[in-house]
């Protein structure tokens, strides 16, 4: 699948820079030619003698490398790959490429580039925690960068957490998907993601447990189908993917508007936990207690059917729309009910009980209803679901 792709691999300064060698030498396993850059603070973990050795090519060291810049400058480098990745993504990296810095070669590159980016980050649970990255990163996303990664995993400071930079077999696999074409290719989709959050007062809202794990998936999976993805999320504790479009909403109203100004669309999936219910009117003020034990009375109003309104929407409708049925009763009878009531193609049916672990949990065990009938899918991860259905979705578009 590599053979004969160029990749432009920047190695970025943590001690996780060990393993761009091992990222290297599986890349030129697969075919691909790599053009390794490593930065001043990566110079500290790896030398360029081992890079050079591995890549069979010249490493790039410095910006103001006169002979460098006369031979092929930082633009033409920039632009001569197929992709750009950067493994490790440090904190500091990070922070340059979403400040839009460029005071060094792999910052200027990254500037520069005309190419898709993936980034690998890497760095301490707290450094990737803390609000500047998760800013940065949101706005890196927001940008197209594709992340691979961080996962979750023990650290050379001792600590464990999310932060650890993901195995080379993985960011090879996050590399294949973004230099494939894809059977989706040429494809819009939209993907509803989340909860959403239905103010009662300034610092009050209804929600639920969603976490926006199984949406995000989906556009990640579709996406690494050649999808262009248009991913419509509410306020989600999971980020959303890298190498989509980015809508980010609160409420139910804002959900819809936002995915009718993304159609036309080929494919719709709503997997967001949209809430059924608002305030008729939200409180203008903080509602507080009034000593009388009494507690305040909430005049409820319908919230608008998303699934209903983009699957009878005639000809502007998405020609595949799937839905999302969370259910802790009944489950296949209630979906199966839900799919002929909202008219849409495709139900999938999941049970929520809270003995489950799946509203906010790391797997899904889903029931496919669509006209032909309920297809029972097993336990599986909630990334395993997303490209299940990615590749269902996938056949019925070449059918």
């Amino acid at each position: 699948m590599l053979n004969g792709k160029r990749i432009l691999l920047i190695i970025g300064g943590g001690i996780a820079a060990f393993k761009a060698l091992d990222l290297i030498r599986r890349l030129r396993e697969q075919g691909a030619e790599v053009t390794p850059v490593l930065t001043k603070a990566g110079q500290e973990f790896v030398t360029p003698l081992s890079v050079s050795a591995l890549a069979a090519s010249k490493v790039y060291l410095d910006l103001f490398d006169l002979t460098d810049e006369a031979e092929m400058g930082h633009i033409e480098l920039s632009r001569a790959a197929d992709l750009v990745v950067v493994a490790p993504a440090t904190a500091d990296l990070m922070a340059k490429m979403a400040g839009g810095h460029a005071d060094d070669l792999a910052s200027t590159l990254l500037m520069a580039t005309d190419k898709r980016v993936l980034i690998a980050p890497a760095m301490n649970v707290r450094m990737w925690e803390h609000p500047a990255t998760q800013r940065n990163a949101a706005t890196l996303k927001d940008d197209g960068v594709l992340f691979a990664g961080p996962v979750e995993g023990a650290m050379a400071c001792g600590e464990f957490g999310p932060g650890r930079m993901s195995e080379p077999h993985e960011i090879l696999g996050d590399i294949e998907r973004a230099l494939a074409g894809g059977p989706l290719r040429g494809r819009h989709v939209i993907v509803t993601s989340g909860p959403t959050h239905e103010p009662i007062d300034p610092v009050r809202y209804i929600a639920n447990r969603s976490s926006g794990a199984q949406g995000t998936a989906i556009a990640r999976a579709l996406a690494a189908l050649g999808a262009d993805v248009t991913f419509v999320t509410g306020p989600a504790s999971v980020p959303p993917p890298g190498g989509v479009r980015v809508v980010r909403v609160e409420t139910a109203q804002e959900m819809l508007n936002a995915v009718t100004a993304a159609l036309p669309a080929d494919a719709g999936i709503f997997a967001a936990a949209v809430a059924d219910w608002r305030m008729a009117e939200a409180a203008t003020s903080k509602m507080k207690k009034d000593g009388s034990g009494r507690p305040p009375s909430l005049a409820f109003a319908e919230n608008p059917d998303i699934l209903a309104h983009v699957s009878g929407l005639g000809g502007n409708r998405p020609a595949l729309v799937v839905g999302f049925a969370a259910e802790t009763d009944d489950v296949v009878a209630h979906a199966t009910a839900k799919r002929a009531r909202k008219g849409c193609d495709w139900i999938l049916a999941n049970d929520v009980r809270p003995e489950t672990g799946i509203m906010g949990g790391g797997e899904n065990a889903v029931t496919l209803i669509t006209a032909d009938g309920a297809e029972d899918w097993p336990r599986m991860a909630k990334g395993e679901v997303a490209r299940k259905l990615a590749a269902r979705i996938a056949e019925a578009f070449s059918a």
